[in-house]
């Protein structure tokens, strides 16, 4: 494998988004769709990533330079065409010799088999390689001509297409791959000699076929080439992508007794034998271990959960939980940047944030780790086989020692030593008589009043 660049396009204002975030930065799986076209050029092994934004993006610039840095950035100013924008990015390819593909920051879902076969295309001699697709309904889609062998004859647009090219399905995706001096010399041929006065990409194919070189289609589904224009298309690609992963796990060995229910983020890892209950939402993050059960309505993000565990129903792991296994966490409990070791339980309405819980210990319903002062966070750690009592708070930074007991009801300030038992609450007090004499008083006064 030679050297290979990518261009992914990004310059696009999304208008029809109808939104203050720029179009490409909208979540398809938990992951700004421009990301996903930067993770689909590193799977395919491209040595430089270069993103072409316009230049009021500043919010898709700042993004872009936090993950790939400033220098993968160009600005394409003025907006002229694709074949323009991908001009853009030529001075900082500048010295690049290897092959590139150019992508989209709004078309979230293609896979890298596809755009490995356009790179396979080119190492068998193609000049150029274009993806398509079988549209199911082509509209106005470029029209893909090829000849029985796939040779790629031409683009033609749909404006421009003749009764029997409007008939043709297969469709163009945008997505091309070509070598670098290919590239940029087609493209310096192009003229903006059209209706809208704009540089073409689709136009260097027959620039390319007019001097005898091989242009060749690859194809691929029509969901993976799904571009987003609008809040419909961003559903649209959501539920692709949720339905593909799904298909994915219940392959694999997951079982989900209610699969349109459950929703997964693009890096969810899930192990054969986990067992997903109805209305579970995994946010980035997430790795489950064989033999776990999710009950309904739970929610995780950057969680490990270890083998044998389970969650739930209303279970809520926030980032940095870790969950050893056997570990039971029940019905409205959130765990926060907290080890639980092997076994541990907290089965009911418990809040544990930052903290270390050791083997086989027992946190009772209605405990809190009071983790925060208002300005910083502090440490709860509870050995191995201790119990804590329900409705407890325990005041961070605090340590219970392994096998100690906290009494129900208690406010924990001081460090429990092992095996002690520690109870940190009001005395209880008793007045015989106290509430006859209550109730008496207040009818009479309620009374009273009624009478005015």
């Amino acid at each position: 494998m030679g050297n290979r660049a990518a261009i992914i396009l990004a310059a696009g204002q999304g208008t029809r988004m109808r939104s203050s975030m720029p179009k490409v930065l909208h979540q398809v799986g938990g992951r700004a769709m421009v990301d996903w076209s930067v993770a689909l050029a590193r799977s395919v092994g491209c040595d430089k990533i270069i993103v072409v934004c316009s230049p009021a993006g500043q919010a898709v610039q700042d993004h872009i330079s936090e993950t790939l840095g400033s220098d993968a950035i160009a600005i394409q100013d003025p907006p002229l065409g694709t074949g323009h924008a991908v001009l853009a990015a030529k001075a900082a390819l500048a010295g690049f010799e290897g092959d590139l593909v150019v992508l989209y920051g709004d078309t979230p879902l293609i896979p890298t088999e596809a755009v490995e076969a356009l790179f396979h295309e080119l190492d068998a001699g193609a000049s150029v390689g274009v993806l398509g697709f079988d549209a199911a309904d082509p509209g106005a889609y470029g029209r893909l001509v090829v000849d029985d062998k796939n040779n790629l004859e031409a683009i033609v647009e749909a404006k421009e297409a003749s009764p029997a090219e409007l008939s043709i399905r297969f469709c163009n995706s945008g997505v091309m791959a070509a070598s670098a001096g290919t590239m940029f010399g087609l493209l310096g041929q192009v003229t903006n000699e059209n209706a809208k006065g704009e540089y073409y990409l689709t136009d260097i194919v027959g620039l390319a076929r007019a001097a005898g070189q091989r242009c060749r289609a690859v194809a691929c589904a029509e969901a993976d080439v799904l571009g987003v224009n609008s809040r419909v298309e961003l559903a649209q690609a959501e539920l692709a992508f949720q339905t593909k992963r799904r298909h994915a796990f219940l392959q694999s060995g997951v079982t989900m007794t209610a699969p349109d229910t459950v929703f997964f983020s693009y890096d969810t890892e899930i192990e054969n034998d986990v067992i997903l209950e109805p209305g579970v939402v995994f946010a980035p993050g997430v790795h489950v271990r064989t033999g776990a059960r999710v009950r309904a309505l739970s929610h995780l993000e950057g969680a490990h959960v270890a083998e044998n565990c389970e969650k739930g129903p209303y279970v809520r792991l926030s980032p940095g939980t870790v969950m050893e296994r056997g570990v039971k966490v029940g019905n409205f409990v959130e765990v926060k940047k907290t080890r639980m070791g092997i076994g541990a339980k907290a089965n009911h309405l418990s809040y544990l944030g930052d903290g270390d819980v050791g083997p086989g210990a027992n946190i009772g319903a209605g405990t809190i780790f009071c983790n925060y002062d208002g300005f910083l966070k502090y440490q709860t750690t509870i050995g191995e086989g201790a119990f804590i009592g329900s409705n407890s708070a325990l005041v961070a930074p605090v340590t219970i020692g392994a096998g100690a007991y906290v009494g129900s009801g208690s406010v924990i300030t001081k460090d429990v030593e092992p095996n002690a038992l520690a109870v940190g609450r009001g005395r209880q007090m008793q007045k015989p008589g106290w509430a006859t004499t209550f109730r008496d008083k207040m009818a009479e006064i309620k009374a009273a009043r009624k009478k005015g």
